[in-house]
Order: structure tokens, then C-alpha cells, then sequence
């Protein structure tokens, strides 16, 4: 799991989150993201990429906020032979909305940066992306690049913010519901 901008693994639902998925039998690592209230594209991508070690089709990514940008950027970079099992991703976005100019600045690079679809793709077909129609800072309308881009199942919730709460079951009815569809297969 990938937590979001000024965010680490002990806040909002991460530790919750970690224990109910491995009350289900599943190893989860939640990571501890480097400089989380300066996020810099290069610096969270490369610590993915070294600590993130021999994914195959038994992996599965979860994110929030920018830990979805940044796993993005991960499978655009992950070696052309490799594959992961999904991503579930949680008030993912590509656009923001009500940023102070000093978040404005720090957002620039992941905001323009283009994203490489066909490069994730490669290495991941199965999305899901669990929006709120009342986050302050995802415009809805974002879950429309998800859908057509990525492919992904979405997901809008009413009035749940920028899922922030210190347990949030929705994002557990979902992750489980989507890591079983793949045991199904």
C-alpha cells in the first residue's frame, strides 16, 4: 500500500486497512514514502523501486491520492516482462482542484508529466478506482481518464471526502471483493 501526499503507513485507514487485509490471509506492506509533504516523482518512484522486489501476477498495489500517481509511474518503468496481479486505487486523480499556490508548485510535476497508458498496460490490466463525489481535491470527473485510459472499474461513493477516516469499509468491501475476483479466475 502507497499512502498519499503528507500522509505515512500509521495514518488515516493504513493500519486499519493492513490488519483487516491480513485477517483474510494476505501479506500487506505498507510503505513509509520518502519527503511525503515535498512528494518528488523521481524519489518515490526510484523507493518503489527498491523496495518493491520481484512482483509477478500475485501482486497487488493499493494507493491513495498521489500513491496512485505513484504507482502509475512505477509500472510505466517496471521491467517490459513483468506483470502484476492490480491496482485498487483510492481518490486516485490526474487533475486537482483547491490547491494553495505552494501545493500548486509541489502538484506541477505530477500534474504535467505525461502518464505512457500503453507502458502500464504492459504490465497491468485490472483497475479499480473508488472516487468521492465530494472531494475537496479530485474533481469527479477524473474517474472519466480512469475509466476510458485505464480500463478501470470505478467506483463513485457519496460524500466520503478525500477518504480520510481511520477506517473506511468501503475501501475494505471493495479491495477484497476485487483481490477475490482474481482467485476466481
Amino acid at each position: 500500500m502507497i499512502h498519499g501526499w503528507s500522509e505515512s503507513s500509521e495514518d488515516i485507514w493504513f493500519p486499519w486497512l493492513k490488519k483487516e487485509l491480513e485477517k483474510h490471509g494476505l501479506k500487506v506492506e505498507v510503505f513509509d514514502m520518502p519527503d511525503t509533504d515535498v512528494p518528488v516523482i523521481e524519489k518515490w518512484v526510484k523507493y518503489l523501486e527498491s523496495n518493491v522486489k520481484d512482483v509477478d501476477e500475485e501482486t497487488y498495489f493499493i494507493g491513495h491520492s498521489i500513491g496512485c500517481q505513484t504507482i502509475l509511474r512505477y509500472l510505466e518503468k517496471l521491467h517490459k516482462y513483468k506483470r502484476i496481479g492490480g491496482c485498487f486505487f483510492v481518490a486516485p486523480w490526474f487533475n486537482l482542484i483547491n490547491l494553495e499556490p505552494e501545493e500548486m508548485e509541489i502538484a506541477h510535476p505530477w500534474l504535467n508529466t505525461k502518464t505512457d497508458f500503453s507502458r502500464i498496460h504492459e504490465h497491468c490490466d485490472n483497475f479499480v478506482s473508488l472516487f468521492s463525489d465530494n472531494d475537496p481535491y479530485v474533481p469527479v470527473s477524473d474517474h472519466k481518464i480512469f475509466e476510458n485510459d485505464l480500463g478501470s472499474r470505478i467506483i463513485v461513493e457519496k460524500a466520503r471526502g478525500h477518504f480520510l477516516e481511520k477506517e473506511e469499509p468501503k475501501i475494505l468491501e471493495e479491495a477484497i471483493r476485487f483481490l477475490h475476483a482474481h482467485e476466481e479466475k
